[in-house]
Parts: structure tokens; C-alpha cells; sequence
């Protein structure tokens, strides 16, 4: 994937290694905003998977100057309803700094522009019931579904 460059000066572009602090600390405000302390082995593994070319979670990072200021990890994902692939995204964070100016919105059209030039299929993500502010934007950017998740641990 290249960069990509949409309004308000917004680069979208793949993760790369000099990234890690940046992205750590989004990472660790992600967790803290769905109530989640990640631990120092959950952090050093997800980051272990996106540095790995060969592990399917893959991440984009939003850059606004020389500043990372949100991060989406995404995978393929068979999808059996059309017997291609889909997509997921796994994570959206955007530094409450830098919200309102497009940068969620910028990660999720490149993941689908992403998805598009390898034969496209159907980007799925999920958000808490009450994270209303992301939902205004995917109001915008995608179609509510009417499907309800479940989860189990194993």
C-alpha cells in the first residue's frame, strides 16, 4: 500500500518500525478508553504481529506533520457469503487531539481502497454500543447492520 494523502493534511500510510512509541501510546489510550490495561506481553505480541509480512493483521497509521495520530489494524477475512474475501477492522483510534479533522475517516477509506485493489469484498468492524461519537462517523462512511454480536472466550 502507498501513502495516501486526503484533506486537512492527513498522510495515511503503513505502519512501520519507527512507529512503536507512537503508536504504543495510542495503543495503551485505545485500551484505556474501552477499559482495557494491556499488558507488556499483549503490547510487545500485537506489535511483533504487525512488524511479521507474514501475519494477516496488518496496521495503517494516520500522520498529520511528523506526528502519528491514530492507528487502524485491519485483516483479511474469508467471507463465506460471497466466497471472497472480506475484510476486518479490528481497531480505530484517533488521539482526541486530532479528532474531527478526518482522520478516522481517512483510515478507513484507505483500508477499503486497499481492500478494492485486491478484489475488494465487505469491510466489518464493531463499536461499543456507546461510543456515539465514532458511530456519527461510521453513520457517514458505512451502513449500519442489523446484526447483533456475541462473544465467548476460549
Amino acid at each position: 500500500m502507498s501513502e495516501s494523502t486526503p484533506a486537512h493534511g492527513t498522510i495515511v500510510r503503513p505502519i512501520e518500525p519507527g512507529d512503536r512509541a507512537a503508536w504504543q501510546r495510542l495503543f495503551l489510550a485505545y485500551g484505556e478508553f474501552y477499559e482495557t490495561a494491556f499488558t507488556p506481553t499483549v503490547i510487545d505480541r500485537v506489535w511483533a504481529w504487525l512488524m511479521d509480512a507474514r501475519h494477516p493483521q496488518r496496521a495503517l497509521v494516520a500522520v498529520r506533520g511528523a506526528e502519528v495520530i491514530g492507528f487502524a489494524h485491519f485483516r483479511a477475512q474469508p467471507d463465506t457469503f460471497t466466497a471472497a474475501d472480506g475484510w476486518f477492522l479490528d481497531d480505530l483510534y484517533t488521539d482526541p487531539a486530532h479528532r474531527g479533522a478526518g482522520a478516522a475517516t481517512a483510515l478507513v477509506e484507505a483500508i477499503a481502497a486497499e481492500a478494492g485493489s485486491t478484489g475488494g469484498g465487505t469491510l466489518r468492524w464493531i463499536t461499543a454500543d456507546d461510543n456515539e461519537r465514532a458511530q456519527r462517523v461510521y453513520d457517514r462512511i458505512a451502513t449500519r447492520t442489523r446484526w447483533v454480536t456475541y462473544e465467548r472466550e476460549c
